[in-house]
């Protein structure tokens, strides 16, 4: 192994081309076989650590020889989460168009935060802003940003809905902070997602302040949210879901929108649309988001359904004002000029921010909106096809109802209490985890242990769901002895 040293050269980039194509190499063949790979080992912290931990090297190794050997050390700890048969967490993969993006943003390595650090960066987001807008049938006035996913993207819309409240309250909250002022009253359902809790707690709204309201089947009780709203008689935050994280259900929008349109000291509705919001770009699933185009704040993923790479994200604001004096800031060093364009950093909490950009703007440019109206149907299909395959499987059974692409469902044992079905059901999230076919995740619905099963990976195939339910069948013929199950 050689030793190396920053220093310069007459050419200082000199050693990036062979480390560049020895990463080029290794990512090329994860690429080609990861259809194929374990999807998980599901390594534990001890034998991950034991793969990768050492001491600071004391001298430096040749650049390709680096990247090599981090890979060497760590592929049987990489999760082939943007893969077709990972159907964990709601992860969506990269498509051909998008990893290419995000490779030349890494190369060029623009900050997105000012126009004076690129015009080129942030003249992408704008566009890639509008397209969005295009793509989800939302008013084109609206204000925007691309974040790091959707709990930025929370934050981002929540933080303006505590601005509106601060201001209809008498005070500015960004400024003054929420101490020694009423506290800001935030109606949900109890299938909140946490992200939005995070957001609420990092912005001093806290918690506390959030009424979970019943949501029977994951739909927020209309009744209930009536009874709740009518009781406040100040200035209220209202987050609806589209698309639930354990099964993919949606709020009453449209009818919460109503609602909160005659509030007399006004109602901010903020939608949580982590992949949800992606059905609006398909005329069979668009009826889901009707009522999202009403509301003051969206936030959604852009690594989910978009897929695009990690990380990526985006929020739309209906009004400019807000949202800018939530994160708008100053400074002698960071004046632009009267002929400067948007600056990213008055609409989010970060000042420097990655080129996230170019990826979207790739994908999209790529793929049009016919590529992805097809890709969205594409993935629902896939989840009906698994949902179908449940419900004819004795020995499995469907926890919720699957509108869009979650499924959410567990074994089942003859004889067995709910206890011991439970620890059923998280063995076998853990046993199909390590066999490596696919990746599901483990919930808890209605009480009970469960499983959820996401389908939003652009590459996922009929085939790999028939390998699912093969993994699937597999486990419960090794957990219950029951080999009833077909696939």
């Amino acid at each position: 192994m050689t030793n190396m040293s920053v220093t310069r050269s007459d050419a200082p980039f000199s050693e990036a081309a062979p480390a560049l194509e020895r990463a080029y190499q290794i990512a090329l063949a994860y690429l080609v076989d990861l259809g194929e790979r374990r999807v998980s080992e599901r390594l534990s912290p001890a034998a991950m650590a034991e793969l990768l931990d050492e001491p600071l090297p004391e001298g430096g190794l040749d650049p390709a020889l680096a990247v090599e050997d981090w890979y060497t050390r760590a592929q049987r700890g990489i999760v082939a989460s943007s893969g077709p048969r990972y159907f964990g967490f709601v992860n969506g993969g990269s498509t051909p168009a998008a990893l290419a993006g995000d490779w030349l943003a890494s190369a060029i390595d623009q900050n997105a935060g000012m126009w004076l650090c690129s015009p080129a960066a942030v003249q992408t987001e704008l566009v890639v802003l509008r397209w969005l807008k295009q793509l989800f049938g939302l008013p084109t006035e609206w204000a925007g940003a691309l974040t790091s996913g959707a709990t930025m993207a929370n934050l981002v819309g929540l933080a303006s809905a505590r601005q509106w409240a601060g201001k209809r309250l008498g005070f500015d909250a960004a400024r003054d902070g929420l101490g020694g002022h009423p506290p800001i009253p935030v109606l949900a359902s109890t299938e909140i997602h946490s992200s939005a809790l995070k957001a609420l707690a990092t912005l001093g709204i806290g918690q506390a302040s959030v009424r979970q309201l019943p949501a029977p089947g994951g739909v927020l009780d209309l009744t209930a949210f009536d009874n709740a709203l009518n009781a406040i008689d100040g200035p209220v935050i209202v987050v609806a879901n589209a698309g639930e994280v354990n099964t993919g259900a949606f709020d009453p929008i449209a009818a919460m929108a109503d609602r909160c349109a005659i509030h007399q000291a006004g109602a901010w509705l903020h939608v949580d649309g982590a992949f949800g919001l992606f059905a609006a770009a398909s005329p069979a699933l668009a009826h889901l988001t009707v009522g999202v185009e009403r509301a003051h704040s969206v936030a959604a993923d852009g690594h989910k359904w978009l897929n695009v790479p990690y990380d990526s994200g985006f929020a739309f604001v209906r009004d400019h004002e807000p949202l800018r004096d939530s994160f708008l800031t100053g400074g002698a060093y960071l004046a632009s000029g009267p002929e400067a364009g948007w600056d990213a950093l008055s609409h989010v909490p970060e000042m420097s921010r990655r080129f996230r950009g170019l990826a979207a703007w790739c994908a999209l440019k790529a793929y049009g909106r016919a590529g992805y109206r097809e890709m969205i149907e594409r993935c629902a299909g896939n989840a009906t096809q698994f949902a179908t395959w449940v419900e004819a499987t004795p020995g499995l059974e469907m926890m919720a109802p699957a509108p869009l692409i979650i499924v959410c469902f567990r074994l089942t044992a003859q004889g067995q209490d709910a206890d011991a079905t439970d620890a059923l059901n998280r063995e076998a999230v853990a046993t199909l985890q390590s066999d490596g076919r696919a990746f599901v995740t483990g919930t808890v619905w209605n009480g009970r242990a469960a499983i959820r099963a996401a389908f939003d990976n652009w590459s996922t195939t009929p085939a790999d769901v028939a390998v699912l339910q093969s993994a699937i069948a597999d486990v419960m013929t090794r957990l219950t002895g029951c080999s009833d199950a077909t696939y």
